[in-house]
């Protein structure tokens, strides 16, 4: 009975000194479920935020592949109205021109104008300079091709050249 009481007494010890093990935590479905919501919320909202944005990005690549379109269409327009200014392929060109500009109202698109402004390098796109009576040194003179606006953003820029004063038109003065 010695060895009985001895192993009971032994056993009592070694559970007293030993680290009691706890029961892991049940976790908190309830404010995990809270968490998840309230991040859904804010994806959701930003995206909403976002949307807008995203159609102005896609019609603005779309709208700047077809300005160089309407170039080509706007040049050969030009030349047809000089040789045939009443014939059927000019009147079918007013037409299509009709379209565009339309279509360009519907989306925010505007037409540059810097003829006689100054140069602003976030609007237009120097590619040289000329000698023009009427404009003052630094300003647009020359419109190459037109530039664009979406919105208040710059679609394309306008490329110009810019008014510069020969030294023989500077000698006169």
């Amino acid at each position: 009975m010695s060895d009985d009481v001895s192993d009971q007494t032994a056993s009592a010890e070694e559970t007293a000194t030993a680290p009691v093990i706890e029961k892991p935590a049940e976790p908190d479905y309830y404010s995990q479920l809270l968490r998840l919501k309230a991040e859904f919320e804010n994806y959701r909202k930003r995206v909403d935020r976002e949307k807008p944005d995203w159609y102005r990005l896609g019609a603005a690549g779309v709208l700047s592949k077809l300005l160089p379109l309407y170039d080509l269409l706007r040049h050969a327009h030009e030349e047809v109205k000089t040789g045939h200014a009443d014939s059927p392929l000019a009147t079918g060109m007013e037409a299509i021109f009709r379209e565009y500009d339309k279509l360009f109202k519907e989306e925010g698109v505007t037409k540059m104008d810097p003829l006689g402004k100054s140069f602003d390098p976030h609007y237009h796109e120097a590619f040289g300079f000329v000698d023009r009576a009427g404009f003052e040194e630094g300003a647009v003179a020359d419109v190459l091709q037109a530039g664009f606006l979406l919105g208040d953003k710059v679609l394309r820029t306008a490329k110009v050249r810019l008014q510069k004063k020969s030294d023989a038109t500077e000698a006169k003065s």
